[in-house]
């Protein structure tokens, strides 16, 4: 596979460089774990509302779980921005690692999934049968979706045809 020669120039501007050598303690493994934490606070409420949604702890109430929403969506924005970062460490790993393409496919599917059970399932107008009976295979999709999203990141560590331009992994 050729590697576009502009992966070459992004990887040769001094944050790329910066980011990617830095001993700083704010270099890349700081990032690495700010998009952990923005993970942690996507993925967690979205998998207590979607076990809830399936039946586990029936005597929280489902209606409050609508406030988390805002936290998911603070956790997905620090995935956006500590990701872009990630991705400008190594831009050759990224963009030439189809495994980097599953993953923002399957974020993007898990993004409209979520939207569908805030839109869907808390509409507060209706008792919450109703909600769970709409929200139980939206639960099932979000789970695995992030089971997937979670997965494929974790490869992407693993898998990858060039570690910077014109070096094989």
């Amino acid at each position: 596979m050729a590697v576009p020669l502009f992966l070459n120039a992004l990887e040769q501007t001094g944050f790329s460089t910066w980011l990617r050598e830095s001993e700083s303690v704010f270099g890349f493994y700081f990032i690495l774990v700010v998009h952990t934490i923005g993970l942690a606070l996507v993925v967690g409420p979205n998998a207590a509302i979607d076990l809830r949604l399936l039946g586990l702890a029936p005597d929280i109430p489902l209606p409050p779980l609508k406030n988390w929403f805002n936290l998911m969506w603070l956790g997905l924005a620090i995935n956006a921005v500590s990701g872009v970062f990630l991705v400008l460490a190594y831009p050759s790993k990224a963009f030439t690692n189809p495994d980097f393409y599953l993953k923002l496919t399957l974020i993007g599917f898990a993004i409209w999934n979520l939207q569908r059970i805030k839109r869907q399932v808390f509409d507060l107008t209706q008792g919450e049968d109703a909600m769970l009976a709409k929200g139980r295979m939206l639960a099932v999709w979000s789970l695995l979706l992030w089971a997937g999203v979670i997965t494929a990141g974790r490869l992407l560590a693993y898998t990858c045809s060039y570690l910077v331009y014109g070096v094989p992994c």
